[in-house]
């Protein structure tokens, strides 16, 4: 296989070069970190220093790209469901110490920690979901996209990829927080450690995302602070038709030091009154 740095090259080399792709040393390469990621030994993103900032390894992220031109499609079959793709599901579930509830689906490429759940959910390649993070019905966390510890993603979540369209950083969900029903976050978008991001929140690269807590507003953009609790919110914004309202988040509180995270999970919501 190489050491991390053969493997590194090899895949710079055939990103610049995609004829070198016919040949079995790049396809090699590809499938090797492809599997580097399945076992949690590689990852697209990774925090860095104190744990506050990441590092988005670039290469890792061109390696998922490239394994889908050196794949083949076929046909698979898991009991009565039949999939046509190029990429095998991940299996062993029981010795990984993952408990997946039928139908939950998770891509081979993508590492779920000893303790993860996935209710009826999907996990795509490249993803890394730590240990005892919940993954509810029906979300699905999206290409190389990075959940920390003990994360509930609550049912109908959207956490967005970064390969359809291609972007530039994961979307990363740090350690203990807690994203609320139907929420959506993408285009590289970081929810800080032990945030509380309540039903309904629609977080872009872009979305304003506003501390109302002080007295006077201080503005994000693709960034929820650490402890931070966040509803829906609306500001107005002047358009030639005229003046009308503009999606945004607001910061509205933080989550109690005095409780443990999870009761503060649920004293955050219900001293703020918010819908989870």
């Amino acid at each position: 296989m190489g050491t991390t740095g053969e493997l590194k090259a090899r895949i710079e080399q055939a990103w610049d070069e995609r004829g070198l792709l016919a040949g079995a040393e790049a396809k090699e390469a590809v499938r090797a970190v492809i599997e580097e990621l399945d076992k949690g030994r590689l990852r697209t993103a990774e925090p860095v220093g104190d744990g506050t900032q990441w590092q988005v390894n670039e290469w890792v992220k061109k390696a998922v790209v490239l394994y889908f031109q050196v794949q083949q499609m076929r046909v698979m079959e898991t009991g009565p469901f039949e999939f046509h793709d190029k990429m095998k599901l991940k299996s062993n579930y029981a010795e990984l110490g993952v408990r997946a509830v039928p139908p939950a689906v998770a891509r081979y490429g993508a590492y779920l920690a000893p303790g993860v759940i996935m209710m009826p959910s999907y996990v795509n390649i490249g993803a890394y979901v730590d240990s005892g993070t919940m993954v509810d019905t029906w979300a699905t966390v999206g290409s190389c996209a990075q959940i920390g510890k003990g994360v509930h993603l609550s049912g109908g979540v959207g956490i967005g990829g970064v390969l359809e369209p291609l972007q530039a950083a994961p979307v990363i969900v740090e350690d203990h927080c807690f994203v609320g029903s139907r929420c959506i976050v993408v285009e590289g978008a970081r929810i800080g450690r032990e945030a509380v991001l309540g039903a309904g929140v629609v977080i872009t690269g872009s979305t304003k995302i506003i501390d109302v807590t002080g007295p006077e507003p201080v503005t994000y953009k693709g960034f929820v602070p650490p402890r931070s609790v966040a509803i829906p919110g609306s500001y107005p914004k002047k358009f030639a038709a005229g003046e009308y309202q503009v999606p945004c988040v607001l910061i509205i509180g933080q989550r109690k030091e005095s409780t443990d995270r999870k009761t503060s999970l649920n004293d955050a919501l219900r001293d703020f009154n918010i819908s989870a």
